[in-house]
């Protein structure tokens, strides 16, 4: 129940941490002595206990998936793809060492492009399969398409990302993103996905400008740094102590202003992607900002280092509550229309996505 005076929203998210936790570390236990076996289980588990705990509107989302669906999805994926990509690897450093470099350096990129080819069907069967898992008032999601296609798209589209110096990077995650969701549906409704790239190409600009800004200082620094060490009477009478500093320190940040523009730069895709999101009369907004982005971050890693890594079992519930929280709707939902998707739902899990060990956010 909600509080009297607090803002109800079309999303909630009603868990605990204490709930979560005996889940969790029963997960973790299971997963040791299995050998890693039961990791399909314990994501089933962990799955479970979020989409309980997750509302939307007047009712809680259910998964369904199971734990053996993930499991086999994981074996077909070896099977299909990881044995012939491994035997495929291995082939080409024996040509190589066997004095064929320029037949092994024109297969490898084709290897590449497979590779690329399989991630990309893996994120789009991964997205179908979750939402077939995915149930709301007895109604699920899906897709007729199997994501061949896509898997195309996500190699040309991601090389093309690429060019000039990545600018082309906005455009090629917005028209990703846009096919993959035009292809899913919910119930007898489908999904319309509209995101626009100019509002992350300037973020991606603005961040391309304060790095040419720091890589400036750096050098400029570095200069006087050089220049008072063999010159002191020129540039500046500092001690050897803080030469050295004024040399290292700006090197230094400059790793946290790539991580703070890389966050900035995906929290601009993150609002436009699913702001430009509906589903019939629905339409999704995503109101975390940079700063929500780098507080959930820097939580993680205050997480894991102050448990020596074993903090990173509670990784999943806080990326959930955190999408959960940010995530709004509005609109209207017509009930009376609801009907049951008539989409063909996958027997296995999102096996290829779990063997790149690619998470759901």
């Amino acid at each position: 129940m909600s509080d009297p005076g607090e803002e109800v929203t079309a999303f909630g998210f009603q868990g605990n941490w204490k709930e979560f936790a005996p889940i969790a570390l029963t997960n973790l236990l299971l997963t040791i002595v299995t050998l890693g076996f039961y990791r399909f289980w314990a994501k089933t588990r962990e799955r479970q206990y979020l989409w309980s705990r997750t509302r939307f509107i007047d009712d809680t989302l259910e998964w369904t998936g199971t734990g053996m669906e993930l499991f086999i999805g994981f074996i077909f994926a070896v099977i299909l793809f990881g044995i012939p990509l491994f035997m495929l690897s291995v082939g080409l450093q024996a040509l190589a060492f066997r004095g064929y470099v320029a037949v092994a350096a024109a297969l490898t990129l084709p290897m590449y492009g497979l590779l690329l080819y399989v991630f990309g069907l893996a994120r789009f069967r991964a997205l179908r399969y979750r939402l077939s898992r995915t149930y709301w008032h007895g109604i699920r999601g899906g897709s007729d398409s199997a994501g061949w296609h896509y898997g195309w798209s996500w190699v040309w589209k991601s090389v093309v990302g690429g060019f000039f110096f990545g600018l082309m990077l906005p455009w090629s995650m917005c028209d990703l993103w846009n096919e993959r969701w035009n292809s899913m549906s919910f119930g007898p409704n489908e999904f319309t996905s509209g995101a626009q790239h100019g509002p992350v190409l300037k973020r991606l600009l603005l961040c391309y400008l304060l790095g040419f800004v720091m890589l400036i200082a750096v050098f400029a620094t570095i200069g006087i740094a050089i220049a008072s060490f063999f010159q002191p009477t020129v540039a500046t009478s500092a001690p050897p102590a803080m030469q050295v500093a004024m040399a290292i320190v700006p090197m230094l940040l400059i790793f946290p202003v790539i991580g703070v523009c890389y966050v900035a730069y995906y929290t601009v895709f993150m609002r436009e992607a699913i702001g430009h999101l509906s589903l019939a009369y629905i339409d999704f907004d995503f109101t975390a900002r940079t700063k929500h982005w780098l507080v959930l971050f820097l939580g993680d890693a205050a997480l894991l280092i102050g448990t020596l890594g074993f903090g990173y079992i509670f990784l999943s519930y806080r990326h959930w509550k955190f999408f959960i929280t940010h995530l709004e709707a509005g609109g209207e939902v017509d009930f009376a229309a609801l009907t049951q998707s008539a989409t063909r739902q996958p027997k296995q899990g999102e096996g290829l996505l779990d063997a790149f060990d690619v998470g759901a956010l």
